[in-house]
């Protein structure tokens, strides 16, 4: 059984798994995760690196046996206990559904905070805190919004020949339509142009507002396919990521149209 305080791992692996993500660790701890289809639950020892989550085998195994990108969050349900108190969420991805187990109830919040507050971009404010998981959620946010700051500004100097997607443009956020376009309007200097999930929850949306004389709002529908995503125009557009998705309607308005990342 997993300890009820559980550790950090050794430094050695610890530097071990931050060589093989390549990304900042932010949560860490036991875990218990069910895939759509699987009857059972299994327990992992658990890391929230960026907008992913890496499960591992037990607490010293250097390399991951899963990983699930939560960028693309479009929900999670609310947080219920089962009949051993261990708390229960699930995540509602593009792709399916998974569902987490905490050992109890202020585990499974932090958990679910955590990643609400890594993909939406904002500490949850439905229900109150602990002063000291709202500062770390806090700094966990800074450091979210600077890495996208940093990914967007490598992604820009070269809209040239894309690698294979790993992680989602810096301009992707969790939000409705109707949230996408109050954030292009009350923040102006940020951009001009936000990914999202799309209503149907299989694909994704660009929500883009021009400065035509006067702001124009308009919405694209990015229709995923195997690996690549098709853009719905006049003539279909297809592209091998969603980041080359993005560098396309950058590239086609002459720089008109620019990611919208918020500022820290």
């Amino acid at each position: 059984q997993p300890e009820e305080n559980p550790q950090p791992a050794p430094r050695h692996i610890f530097q071990e798994r931050q060589r093989i993500t390549g990304l900042p660790l932010y949560l860490q701890g036991y875990l218990s995760a069910r895939h759509s289809g699987c009857q059972e639950f299994r327990v992992y020892w658990t890391e929230l690196r960026g907008t992913m989550l890496f499960f591992y085998d037990n607490k010293k195994a250097p390399k991951y046996s899963q990983k699930l990108d939560v960028s693309a969050l479009i929900s999670a349900t609310s947080l219920h206990l089962d009949g051993n108190s261990s708390a229960q969420f699930t995540l509602m991805l593009p792709n399916g559904e998974v569902e987490l187990k905490a050992s109890d109830w202020e585990c499974g919040k932090e958990w679910k905070d955590f990643i609400l507050t890594v993909t939406k971009l904002s500490v949850p404010s439905d229900e109150p805190l602990l002063p000291g998981q709202l500062t770390r959620m806090h700094e966990v946010l800074e450091k979210e919004k600077k890495r996208r700051i940093t990914l967007n500004n490598s992604c820009s100097t070269s809209l040239t020949k894309s690698s294979p997607q790993t992680t989602m443009p810096a301009c992707f956020y969790a939000v409705s339509r109707q949230e996408a376009a109050e954030l292009l309007a009350k923040n102006p200097s940020c951009g001009s142009l936000i990914l999202r999930p799309s209503s149907n929850s299989k694909s994704y949306a660009i929500t883009a507002r021009y400065n035509l004389g006067a702001p124009c709002l308009k919405h694209y529908r990015v229709l995923a396919k195997g690996t690549s995503y098709s853009i719905e125009l006049e003539s279909m557009v297809t592209l091998p990521s969603l980041q080359d998705v993005v560098n396309y309607f950058v590239t086609q308005t002459q720089g008109n149209l620019k990611p919208f990342v918020m500022q820290t």
